[in-house]
């Protein structure tokens, strides 16, 4: 294992650096704390941890000094105590190395048993400078909470988002100018429509359109077998597959887990409830889906309440589902919900009389309505608004639709009508200066 481990640190540093398209992530590389990057599988943690090693290269770190393992290369199969093989074959590589200045990346850390041990005590014997990446929340959450706890800090990191998007599609727009050139807005709402159809994931933006949903469908079968039915210990994963596309077919959905049981059974599967709700934790844990709380004055109705589901990625609506023309509302709002909790939102849904579907950090209620060309479309987006802004005591509000843009009064409440790809390209403050 030893020999193995030195032919991988030496490869990495005689090969050059694979090419990247920089992310928009704000991570620092001399903290003084573990740095933990998660995140879903595919979304870019490699990557993203290839544009900090390019960082330390470009302030004069020395490419030895810089230790990168990915714990999901098939060649390496630990045991908790054959962990400090690591070190030892670094410092055979490296004798005049001072471990104190070395930057060790480790990617997918989850894979290697006892990993928390195992980076305490590199931190708190050697270094200082580590670097850790993750595919499942819960897992690297639950450690870093106690063997790890006061030591690290943690960055999530998603599918691209809109702006990041055109850049791998090398779309340059400039949105105070570009937006009063036909041709260029024609191709950036062309764009968007990609976008929306089949999403962020990095791989998937880049290939030929016949292979994308190919692809994508690609990801949920490693997801469900490999983050979710292997690392569970799943045996049903028929009963687990089903429970996952309900998931994607109740998108921007009140979440029922009673009626999907109800589904399952008729469908002769047997499952118990206590067994889908464990399923439910698990999607999230492993960033399939992410679920939206109720909004209540009392913080347990809103933590008990029943909750929404979005998929992390669009692509996983397409992919995984037939979709009609009505649904590209439900593309439009999980790609808003995304860009609202990739920026560290605060939010809930609103259901009352009326519904409403996003409130922002109690700031700002917001609709998403695709086309609101119908009368009794904007009719009911507008109640809405109106109902959750009087609610919670707000005074502004916002429609996110794909291509109208409009301003409104609506008594008390001002009304400013957006296209998402306009809001998403500014990333503007909320709420808006009217």
């Amino acid at each position: 294992m030893k020999e193995i481990l030195k032919a991988i640190i030496r490869e990495f540093h005689l090969n050059d650096l694979p090419a990247f398209i920089s992310r928009e992530i704000s991570v620092p590389l001399f903290s003084g704390k573990i740095i933990t990057i998660i995140g879903p599988r595919r979304a870019g943690k490699t990557y993203a941890f290839y544009q900090l090693i390019a960082r330390l290269l470009e302030k004069g770190v020395p490419k030895e000094r810089i230790l990168y393992l990915n714990f999901e290369d098939e060649r390496l199969d630990f045991i908790p105590q054959s962990l400090d093989l690591i070190l030892q074959a670094y410092r055979e590589l490296y004798p005049e190395a001072d471990l104190k200045e070395t930057f060790f990346f480790f990617d997918e850390i989850q894979n290697a048993p006892s990993w928390e041990r195992f980076i305490r005590r590199i931190y708190d014997h050697y270094s200082h400078n580590l670097f850790l990446t993750g595919s499942n929340s819960k897992l690297l959450s639950y450690e870093i909470a106690t063997s790890l706890r006061g030591r690290t800090l943690t960055y999530e990191i998603s599918p691209l988002n809109f702006r990041e998007f055109l850049r791998f599609k090398s779309f340059q727009f400039d949105s105070d100018k570009d937006f009063y050139h036909p041709q260029k807005k024609a191709k950036l709402i062309s764009l968007f429509q990609e976008y929306l159809s089949f999403g962020g994931f990095p791989e998937v933006v880049l290939l030929p359109e016949e292979l994308k949903i190919k692809t994508l469908q690609e990801y949920f079968e490693v997801m469900l077998y490999r983050d979710l039915a292997e690392r569970y210990q799943i045996k049903d994963t028929l009963t687990l597959k089903f429970f996952l596309k309900r998931l994607i077919e109740n998108t921007g959905k009140t979440l029922s887990v009673h009626k999907i049981y109800n589904q399952l059974r008729s469908q002769g599967l047997k499952v118990g409830k206590d067994t889908l709700y464990r399923y439910l934790e698990y999607a999230e844990t492993a960033f399939f889906v992410r679920l939206l709380k109720k909004y209540s004055h009392s913080v347990t109705k809103s933590e008990l309440g029943e909750k929404k589901v979005y998929p992390v990625d669009t692509g996983f609506i397409k992919s995984l589902r037939h979709l009609k023309e009505r649904d590209w509302g439900t593309l439009l709002e999980t790609a808003v919900f995304t860009m609202l909790h990739n920026e560290g939102k605060e939010l809930v849904y609103y259901k009352g009389r009326k519904e409403c579907d996003f409130i922002v950090e109690g700031k700002v209620a917001i609709q998403v309505a695709y086309d609101i060309s119908d009368e009794e479309t904007l009719k009911r987006e507008m109640d809405g608004l109106k109902e959750a802004c009087k609610r919670v005591g707000l005074s502004e509000g916002l429609i996110f639709t794909f291509d109208a843009e409009d301003t409104l009064d609506l008594n008390s409440i001002k009304v400013r009508i957006i296209p998402a790809y306009k809001f998403m390209l500014k990333s503007l403050p909320l709420p808006l200066s009217f």
